[in-house]
């Protein structure tokens, strides 16, 4: 339930906090123009990254291996890019940590062992 409440209130407050600062720092129409250019971006860099993901994917299914990692990928360029187009700098941030897939390795860590901790605890199952 915090989870929630640092998704949906604290979140938003300091992106709009830090929107107001840069608003009064650089001015309103450099900081529209920084938002937009980075949802075009954004939308752009998640467009090629889901493709190679999905490429890799696919070459680990013609040789009979299971995508997991391209899948955590996906699940990454998907939040990523979701990230980069909502209106932010924060979230922009955290957008494009996860579009790169060297700044990618951590938050697929963290996805591995939330997916982990819940399988144990039973709020998860696999069934073969």
């Amino acid at each position: 339930m915090r989870y929630l409440f640092l998704l949906i209130i604290v979140i938003p407050a300091i992106d709009i906090g830090v929107l107001l600062l840069s608003g009064k720092t650089i001015g309103v129409w450099p900081t529209i123009a920084i938002i937009i250019l980075t949802g075009v971006l954004g939308a752009y860099m998640a467009k090629r990254e889901g493709l190679q993901t999905i490429r890799r994917a696919r070459e680990q299914l013609r040789y009979g291996e299971i995508p997991s990692e391209a899948v955590l990928d996906g699940i990454c360029i998907i939040i990523g890019g979701t990230l980069l187009i909502t209106p932010g700098f924060v979230t922009d941030l955290t957008g494009f940590l996860l579009l790169f897939p060297l700044t990618r390795r951590p938050f697929k860590y963290l996805i591995k062992n939330l997916w982990r901790k819940s399988i144990d605890k039973g709020n998860i199952k696999i069934i073969k």
